[in-house]
């Protein structure tokens, strides 16, 4: 290792060492449908995303459908305002339909505010797993487009193909959000028995003829979605990841201990339609691995080490997935860092916004986007288009190489408010060693030469960034980056 004055420890290891045994690197298959690899390979690039939870439950403010399910966790509470017994709040919950009329809902505002900070693609929940459909299916009326929904009767009703309509437009690359449990239709909780939790309430094996209805349900919903009626789909994004083969569970990963039944939807057939009409589609079957698991979504969560397969954070920008008053919203800073930690360890940050009943945004979420805007202006050139380094990482300092290894960037931290940098030296990861000779401070024009220095028993000189006494970083936020060149 090597300690500079600037406390950045950063060791020096092998993409070998950098591997780590896990449920989704045991299981990750890599798509062999030539279609597929590329738009996995274009994804890697857009690096930023956006995901919306929006439902029914945005006018109580709740967690999204999770309060209907009768599981004893943080996340299933239920406010007795809203029914004193669970028969009583699963029937109000479900008459929210009734009231739902988000008449602000502009997609081509949300769109805007996304394109300025820089995101390239959205997932937007088009059915969570409550049921309730935010699309114009024909398998259900427990949908937006029902004449039971009093938005039903705007022209935007039905809002998941504006939303995708809307961002296309902008540029952006669409992905369907799609629950695969469905916790209103009666085949997957069937009326006979009480739901005991988040699974199928009966067993699929002994009722095999309820549990292909609720294949079939599933297989024409996907299929409205993909079939052309709601334009290019780039990605579909399946949540609910109980519903799986038997085969798949993993029984070291405490929740899936608690799956009881084979609840195979069969993916083949699912994503054989799906591509049929959308050549290329990357189909991310969550949790679940195998074939059908285009790239891995770890959730609130970045992993500290390279991973050897896509990856991509999914995460809140404030807490709560779905719309809650006076949500509490990760700053600025922190979101920064965040999405130059998860580019710089090799992912995509997917983040989570969560619009009200009527149909907006925080006015915190847009000041966020636009701050992220600012810095992206910058600085995006160091995070789009670009590769993350095995093995050179820690939490102040980063480093990322342009794809086709023009130049190469370390990205450092800065403290809110931060004016100027401690003396000292950033050691340049080897991978750089014989490419680049100078750096430049993008956003300003200030240039450096980069150093070599041989280290101890070792024939080899190490590259270094300098950082002189009182260098300034002044006007820059965030985090300063250092491009390098030849």
């Amino acid at each position: 290792m090597y300690k500079t004055m600037l406390r950045f420890l950063v060791p020096v290891c092998s993409l070998l060492v950098m591997t780590i045994t896990t449920n989704a690197q045991q299981h990750y298959i890599p798509p062999a449908d030539s279609l597929v690899i590329k738009k996995l390979s274009q994804w890697q690039d857009w690096k930023f995303g956006l995901l919306m939870h929006w439902g029914t439950y945005s006018q109580w403010g709740v967690v999204e459908s999770w309060s209907i399910c009768p599981e004893d966790e943080g996340w299933t509470q239920r406010k007795p305002e809203h029914g004193t017994t669970y028969n009583a709040y699963k029937t109000n919950y479900e008459n929210l339909q009734h009231s739902f009329n988000p008449t602000q809902f502009d997609p081509d505002k949300w769109a805007a505010a996304a394109q300025y900070a820089g995101m390239k693609y959205v997932v937007f929940t088009t059915k969570h797993h409550d049921g309730f459909c935010m699309f114009d299916t024909k398998q259900t009326d427990y949908k937006i487009t029902s004449t039971a929904t009093p938005f039903s009767s705007n022209p935007k009703s039905n809002v998941a193909k504006e939303i995708f309509k809307s961002f296309r437009a902008k540029g952006f690359a669409t992905g369907a959000y799609f629950s695969k449990p469905d916790w209103h239709i009666d085949n997957y909780w069937w009326p006979y028995f009480p739901p005991k939790d988040r699974n199928v309430n009966y067993d699929p094996a002994k009722y095999p003829q309820r549990w292909q209805a609720f294949k079939d349900f599933t297989y024409n919903q996907i299929k409205e979605l993909m079939n052309g009626d709601y334009g290019k789909m780039d990605i579909l994004w399946l949540d609910g990841g109980w519903v799986r083969p038997k085969y798949t569970i993993d029984t070291a990963i405490e929740w899936q201990r608690t799956i009881p039944y084979n609840q195979d939807i069969d993916m083949a057939k699912i994503a054989g339609m799906a591509r049929s009409y959308q050549p290329g589609l990357l189909v991310v079957d969550r949790s679940v691995g195998y074939e059908y698991e285009n790239y891995v979504t770890p959730e609130q969560e970045i992993p500290n080490k390279l991973l050897p397969y896509p990856w991509e954070t999914c995460m809140t920008m404030a807490t709560s997935w779905s719309y809650v008053p006076h949500d509490h919203y990760k700053s600025t800073n922190e979101l920064i860092h965040t999405l130059v930690k998860i580019v710089g360890t090799g992912g995509n940050l997917l983040l989570n916004i969560g619009p009200d009943a009527n149909g907006e945004w925080d006015t915190a979420a847009y000041n966020r986007l636009k701050e992220i805007g600012d810095w992206m202006k910058i600085n995006s050139e160091a995070i789009y288009n670009t590769r993350a380094l095995p093995g050179w990482a820690n939490n102040e300092v980063y480093f990322t190489m342009a794809k086709d290894s023009s130049a190469g960037y370390v990205l450092l931290f800065l403290k809110e408010g931060q004016q100027e940098l401690a003396a000292g030296t950033i050691p340049i990861p080897d991978h750089f060693n014989g490419r680049f000779k100078h750096a430049q401070v993008l956003g300003t024009k200030t240039k450096l030469n980069l150093q070599k220095m041989t280290m101890k028993n070792n024939d080899d000189a190490q590259l270094l960034l300098p950082i002189k006494e009182h260098f300034s970083c002044s006007g820059l936020k965030h985090a300063i980056v250092f491009k390098l060149t030849r």
